[in-house]
């Protein structure tokens, strides 16, 4: 039986779908609430309830205009930001608690064979999620639509490990980055399997503040290969831990969000409600 929270979700995102289809009609509240089946009230009640914010706002924050003006007018020092510079403790929230350690090439061997590793299924603002973990810290984290396949994809990273449907310690440290109450947030340990380029490109994701976006490109810069962008991407898009390393942040130059593993609209979803987070302290 699907959650509230995820029922919720599901209508938010078909109005996004829904906005992002017929933006150039600029469809009105009642429009958009019928499309999703409610009155236009309670629609915006769950919207706002869901978003930390009205639907107008929440289009303003995941708009191409005002993607580009981020990039144009806090990129130059995005990577250096400090808290002297006004940035609060919960926009550098990823960088401050989120701990990541490689896989040795043993760990890993023979498609994983010595690891044990506990996964769970839950459910939060964005979809319902899949987190795995080994003894090391979480390994695997994504959205999902089936559950069957959520987990073969998952056991595709390691055919011959040893799994066990439990929900640890681990895990539920990680997964409370979706709740509201960050104060009591301890760190996370993360142990993945990657190259050293790899592992360094989502090291540097976790730079990026909540509230601001990157590219590529830019990606590329902070590593000190400005010619590395392609390479980047392919990095960025075999990231295995969805949102508490926050790819969802990178974006294409020209403003534009396509470019999600997880998907574009929720991509568009979680912006936007980082947006409304930082902006308005009014998130989830």
């Amino acid at each position: 039986m699907k959650t509230q929270q995820q029922l919720n979700y599901e209508r938010v995102a078909k109005a996004i779908d829904y906005i992002s289809t017929h933006f150039k009609n600029q469809p009105d509240l009642e429009e958009v609430a019928e499309n999703v089946n409610l009155s236009p009230f309670h629609f915006q009640r769950l919207f706002t309830e869901w978003a930390g914010t009205s639907p107008k706002k929440f289009l303003q924050y995941v708009s191409v205009s005002y993607a580009k003006r981020l990039l144009q007018t806090e990129q130059a020092n995005l990577f250096d930001v400090a808290f002297e510079t006004g940035l609060s403790g919960t926009s550098r929230l990823h960088d401050l608690f989120v701990n990541i350690e490689g896989m040795t090439p043993a760990e890993y061997k023979n498609g994983g064979a010595e690891l044990v590793i506990n996964y769970s299924f839950t459910s939060s603002h964005f979809g319902n999620l899949l987190v795995a973990s080994t003894a090391k810290g979480v390994c695997y984290m994504a959205f999902y639509e089936d559950e069957n396949q959520a987990l073969e994809l998952l056991k595709a990273k390691f055919p011959n490990a040893n799994y066990k449907q439990h929900l640890d310690a681990m895990q539920q440290n990680a997964l409370f980055i979706f709740q509201n109450d960050w104060s009591k947030l301890q760190d996370v340990k993360l142990h993945l399997k990657g190259t050293d380029f790899q592992l360094k490109v989502w090291e540097t994701l976790l730079k990026i503040p909540m509230g601001k976006l990157s590219t590529y490109g830019q990606i590329a810069n902070e590593l000190g290969n400005p010619n590395a962008s392609r390479a980047v991407g392919t990095a960025i898009g075999s990231n295995p831990i969805a949102f508490l390393i926050p790819c969802h942040r990178v974006i294409q130059g020209n403003g534009s969000f396509s470019g999600y593993m997880w998907g574009t609209t929720r991509k568009t979803a979680i912006i936007g409600w980082e947006q409304a987070f930082v902006k308005e302290g009014t998130g989830g």
